[in-house]
């Protein structure tokens, strides 16, 4: 009997990640799911031009390779480049490219079984499926999701599509209880836009949880979209 193939899942990484960094924080998540669902990585379009640099970089360090520069999906105000998931921006400045290069992504390197958001990037991959729903033919459905310190994104052309009516295919919500970046009330009320959502909850921070008792989680979640 063959092996059945791994899930695909599309990774959508947080403010100020690197397609590399990201890459790294997902291993112990990628290593818990091997053989069950293969990641692939992606950070946002936009450099962001502040982030601190890698510790000890000086004036004459070497310029960081593209994959490693900090990135992220947009930003809350017109003339910094910065992102504030808790404040009401007046603008989402860059996200129309941000959603362009989900788009491409899906269609060139897809086809995907899900996607899988952290931080700015749950919210963000929460926005694509609504959008999906809607009817937008650049976002074919996934036929799950996975949204680490997610939250309900706030902004103009955010917030709407994913309030206008629920979200129906198959979400798995993770957050920790001692987050401080994203309080697990906000990735709770994210969640309950999803149509029977599943919650994983742990005692850490702003990470991506995948001690053995989230991994039993994950593939338990995963599990009913093995074909």
């Amino acid at each position: 009997m063959a092996a059945r193939p791994p899930l695909r899942v599309l990774a959508l990484a947080g403010f100020r990640q690197s397609e590399r960094g990201f890459r790294e924080k997902t291993g112990a998540l990628r290593k818990a799911l091997r053989g069950r669902a293969e990641l692939v990585c992606l950070s946002g379009p936009h450099l962001v031009a502040d982030a601190a640099g890698p510790e000890g970089a000086g004036p004459d360090s070497e310029p960081c390779l593209p994959e490693e520069q900090p990135r992220g999906w947009w930003f809350s105000e017109q003339e910094a480049d910065v992102f504030n998931a808790l404040s009401q921006p007046t603008v989402c400045r860059g996200l129309e490219e941000a959603l362009g290069t989900v788009a491409q992504a899906l269609k060139k390197l897809g086809p995907f079984d899900g996607l899988l958001g952290f931080s700015q990037g749950a919210a963000l991959a929460a926005v694509v499926c609504a959008l999906g729903q809607a009817g937008d033919p650049r976002f074919p459905l996934p036929r799950f999701i996975i949204l680490v310190s997610g939250f309900c994104p706030r902004g103009l052309g955010l917030k709407e599509p994913i309030l206008q009516c629920p979200l129906l295919l198959p979400s798995l919500h993770v957050f920790g209880d001692t987050d401080c970046v994203i309080p697990s009330q906000e990735s709770m009320q994210l969640a309950s836009q999803f149509t029977g959502a599943v919650t994983l909850t742990h005692s850490g921070g702003h990470f991506i949880p995948a001690a053995a008792a989230q991994r039993q989680a994950y593939l338990k979640f995963l599990d009913q979209f093995a074909a």
